[in-house]
Formats: C-alpha cells, sequence, structure tokens
C-alpha cells in the first residue's frame, strides 16, 4: 500500500482514512459504502465492547441515533395515506394535553423542525445534567411549557421533542407501539431483519456495541441515555441493513411508501419568510463541493452516525461508531473527496483573520436575547452562538459571512456601522428573519460589579428548576437543581447584563446565556439561551 493518496486506490485510500480507528484498545467504528449499487467497503475497526473484549465486525449492531428521524416520518406518512392520520393538522389533535398555542405547530412542522416547541431534552439535561428521567416525564416536560420558542413556521431549531410528540401520535392512532409499528411496517417488509427500535440503553439487546464517552484522559466510560427514547433517535441497526435501507430511500420505486409519501419525504420546506430550508421530513438535502447529498446524522450518549446518499452518483455512505469523538459527518465528506474526486468544486475558503478583525467580537440581539460570537483563531473567522464552541464561516461575494449549523440552518452575517476599524452591530439573518446585534464591550466588567444585584434565587416554571447564582471568591456559578438532578454552570459576565455560561461536568459541557433584566440595579428576572432553547424565564424568590 503506498502513501502518496493520488495513488490509491480507493479501498487503500479508506483504509488509510478510518486507520487510526484500527487498534484493539479502543471502542471505534464500522463503515459500509456501496457505489453504483456494488458494496465496495464493509469493516469494523476497533472494540464493540472494552469489557467484554469483542471486535467490530460489519455484523455489530449500534445505535444510529437521530438517523431515527426520517423513518419516524415515513411512519407517520403511511398511516397519512390510510387516512388517519393528517400531518397537517396541529398536534394538539392528538395529544390534547399540550398546551394551546395560537398557532398549534402541525405534525409536518414537527418534522421538519419549524414547529417551535421547546425540547424536552434539552431542558431536562441543562438543569438535571445526565440523570435518569421517569416513564412519563418526557411528557411532563412538554406539556408544562408557558411560552415556546418561536411561533410555528418563523425559524427553524432541531428538536428531538417534536419527534417524541410524533411518536405518540403515531402510536395513539395505529393501536401499536411505536417499536412495533415500525418493524411490522418498515423493517420487516424491506428484509431489514437485523433492524429494531430499542428505547432503552438499559435493556440489553443481542449482538449490539457498548456505548462509550472518551474522557479527555483517554479513558471510557459506558455510554447511557438518561430517557427511554422513540422517533427522535431509538433504532439500532447494522451496515448492511442501512445500505439496503439507502438503496431504497433513493429508488425510484419504492416498496415501502407511495410516490406521494417520499415526494413529500424529500421536498424542502419554507419558512413563512419564504426562505427555503434544506430540512426535508427527517432528512437534509445540502449540496457539497457542487453535488447534492442527502443525509441525517445521529447522536447519542457514546456514540454517533451518519447516513448519506450522493443520488446523482449512486454512492451510498453509513457509518456508524460505538464512542464519541470520531465525527462520522466528517469522515462520510472525506469518503466523497476520496471516491468523487473528479466530480467535485475546489473547496470553499475560510474567512482569512485580516477579513475578519473588524468584525470579531461579541454582539447581543435585543429580540432573541442570544449572544453571538465572532472570534479569529489561526487567521480564520469562526462564528458562536450562546457560548457554544466556534464554527468556521465562509466569505460570501457580497461582503457577507456564511455557515449552515447541522440541525438549524443557514446563517447570513453582515458588518455594520464600522467606527475605528471595529463592527458596532452586525446584521444576522436566520430562516429569512434580520435581526441587528449590538457589539458587546470589548474588555468585560469586573465579576464582582457584574454580580452585584444578580445573586440571589429564583424560580423556573418552565424548566421545573429552582436556581442559585452565588459568588464565592471571586467565581460567579450559576446552580439549576431540577426534578432529577443538579448542573452548575460558570458564569462570565460579557457585559452588565450579559453572561456567557458553561457546565462544569466535562461530560455533558452545555453552553448557554444569560441576558438579566434589572430593576433599580437588583436583577428581578433573567432569560437561559440555548442552541435549542430561547428565552427560559427565570423570576427572582
Amino acid at each position: 500500500m503506498t502513501d502518496d493518496p493520488k495513488q490509491q486506490t480507493p479501498a487503500e485510500g479508506l483504509d488509510a482514512l478510518f486507520a487510526k480507528w484500527n487498534r484493539m484498545d479502543e471502542p471505534g467504528l464500522v463503515v459500509g459504502v456501496a457505489h453504483r449499487g456494488a458494496v465496495i467497503y464493509r469493516r469494523g475497526f476497533g472494540m464493540a465492547s472494552l469489557e467484554s473484549g469483542l471486535v467490530n465486525t460489519p455484523k455489530t449492531r449500534m445505535r444510529i441515533g437521530s438517523t431515527t428521524k426520517h423513518f419516524t416520518c415515513l411512519a407517520a406518512l403511511l398511516l397519512a395515506e390510510e387516512g388517519k392520520l393528517d400531518i397537517d393538522a396541529g398536534i394538539r389533535t392528538y395529544i390534547p394535553e399540550l398546551p394551546a398555542f395560537d398557532p398549534d405547530p402541525t405534525l409536518r412542522q414537527l418534522m421538519n423542525h419549524t414547529g417551535g416547541l421547546r425540547c424536552f431534552i434539552d431542558l431536562a439535561m441543562y438543569s438535571s445534567g445526565i440523570s435518569a428521567i421517569p416513564d412519563g416525564g418526557a411528557l411532563d416536560f412538554m406539556v408544562r411549557q408557558h411560552d415556546r420558542n418561536f411561533a410555528p413556521g418563523d425559524e427553524m431549531i432541531y428538536c428531538n421533542g417534536g419527534y417524541f410528540l410524533l411518536s405518540l401520535a403515531i402510536e395513539r392512532v395505529s393501536g401499536l407501539s411505536f417499536e412495533a409499528f415500525l418493524k411490522e411496517r418498515i423493517f420487516l417488509p424491506l428484509g431489514m431483519t437485523d433492524t429494531v427500535a430499542h428505547s432503552s440503553d438499559l435493556e440489553l439487546l443481542s449482538g449490539m456495541a457498548t456505548l462509550h464517552n472518551a474522557a479527555a484522559d483517554g479513558s471510557f466510560t459506558r455510554g447511557i441515555f438518561p430517557v427511554r427514547i422513540k422517533g427522535e433517535g431509538s433504532i439500532v441497526s447494522t451496515i448492511d441493513d442501512m445500505l439496503g435501507w439507502i438503496r431504497h430511500l433513493r429508488a425510484a420505486d419504492h416498496r415501502v411508501g407511495g410516490a406521494e409519501t417520499w415526494r413529500q419525504m424529500l421536498t424542502r420546506p419554507r419558512y413563512n419568510s419564504g426562505t427555503e430550508s434544506n430540512y426535508c421530513l427527517g432528512l437534509s438535502r445540502e449540496f457539497y463541493r457542487g453535488i447534492e447529498t442527502i443525509h441525517h446524522a445521529g447522536g447519542v450518549m457514546g456514540g454517533q452516525s451518519q447516513m448519506l446518499t450522493v443520488p446523482d452518483h449512486e454512492l451510498d455512505i453509513i457509518i456508524m461508531a460505538n464512542r464519541s469523538g470520531t465525527d462520522p459527518s466528517g469522515l462520510a465528506l472525506k469518503i466523497i473527496d476520496i471516491l468523487l474526486a473528479d466530480a467535485l468544486d475546489p473547496l470553499s475558503a475560510k474567512v482569512e483573520g485580516t477579513v475578519g478583525e473588524a468584525v470579531a467580537g461579541r454582539y447581543h440581539g435585543a429580540r432573541s436575547h442570544l449572544l453571538y460570537g465572532l472570534s479569529v483563531t489561526d487567521g480564520k473567522l469562526g462564528f458562536s452562538l450562546s457560548n457554544s464552541p466556534a464554527m468556521p464561516l465562509t466569505a460570501g461575494a457580497d461582503g457577507a459571512f456564511a455557515l449552515s449549523i447541522p440541525g438549524m440552518g443557514d446563517f447570513v452575517i453582515r458588518a455594520n456601522d464600522p467606527v475605528e476599524g471595529k463592527s458596532r452591530s452586525i446584521v444576522v439573518d436566520y430562516c429569512g428573519r434580520q435581526e441587528a446585534a449590538e457589539r458587546l464591550p470589548d474588555e468585560p466588567p469586573e465579576t464582582a460589579a457584574a454580580a452585584d444585584g444578580f445573586v440571589g434565587r429564583y424560580d423556573g416554571p418552565d424548566q421545573g428548576a429552582g436556581a442559585t447564582v452565588t459568588l464565592v471568591d471571586g467565581h460567579l456559578r450559576l446552580a439549576l437543581q431540577g426534578q432529577y438532578g443538579r448542573t452548575v454552570y460558570k458564569l462570565m459576565p460579557v457585559s452588565r447584563d450579559v453572561f456567557a455560561g458553561m457546565a462544569d461536568d466535562p461530560l455533558l459541557p452545555l453552553p448557554l446565556s444569560i441576558t438579566a433584566h434589572r430593576t433599580g440595579g437588583q436583577v428581578d428576572l433573567f432569560w437561559i439561551d440555548t442552541g435549542r432553547t430561547r428565552h427560559l424565564q427565570f423570576t427572582r424568590l
């Protein structure tokens, strides 16, 4: 085997790509690739279980996480074909105990993440960390909400809770459990004999790899998702079953689901603004280096996956990992680079530091309460949202900066009002809606000054949590005490009333931002914003 990528065969190039996981002392992944109807790569890497010493093989079962979502959409559409379910009806048609918002999000909007409802997983983890949620707890979180992220159709925020509600609707209409419906109506007709909807990590499943969370010191802990999951991410499968499924997905004729069902599955929706979204019904349609891909990734505690097809080239890819830190989505794109090199456009250039220096800084959206960050690292401009890790931006021809965030869609950022070489504000275009965000001070206030009037106890009824803000030895902390556990955050003032936070838990370093409201110098309420939850209010006790 040559080390020169230009002289390697496709199989040698793929072996080199996955070589770092070809070891006997760490968990790894399984990979399947088919091209023009022929399976050209089918391998397991690393250990299926560090405890048992079993290795990953092409027959190893693994969780596909959120790749489950388009199966859930198909299940709902199969019931719609029979006239038993209307995906354009409001979700309260089928789950009337949910809070009444005007308008009620439709099942279709839940499928494409434009429903605007908050997610129980986000709410639970931010207040209780990795704590078990009992059966019924997920619906309790959704029923408790007095507010939502946005009005249906205005924006897109990835919402596992919406898919949980879809699962309940499927169960109530069909009279079957979600797991039984998928088995009878999808898996068995397609011969996916090794695929099941497996709702709990606490229940054993034959042939399934153990999930492993990677720690910073190189050790691993067991990955267990703290809640019983359904349509949001419960499927366990093999690379053989998934390659067969992808082939069926892009086929001209489908054995499961009619032509109209599959047209809907792959139709890009539009936001209320008229802007088109790349997220269809549980599937993303996006271009990579000039070719269209259809895909969906997945992530669970201690596992990751990516399912991707390039229809025009009949290239199908499935990667499933039983460990964190593998980036199957990025690996799938590298497989495209190797196998379709002659058909690809050049890679887009990232924004150089000299372009980004004027706009670098932190900004606060008055309408959204979001904390936007623009930073230059190694000569590249990055973008963060509510204290998330920075994501690379691409320069547009009109001086704008753009990026696409998985599960949220496209952002376009434009600098405004330059003064002394720096932008006083930015305009953020998201889902066709624009928001002006003002620059926050380059030098944040002293922690003690920002904490003055903020320290105290608060109540957050929508999250079902109490909050305590403390200042100890110069360190500002927020403790959220939820129903099932407790999470503590380090807070850093960005301005007097805007704070960036990060959870102390190394396994779940949750980022957030806080916007405080003061009356007479004292904070009487504040809002928490995260990547998937907006303006979650806490009021001083």
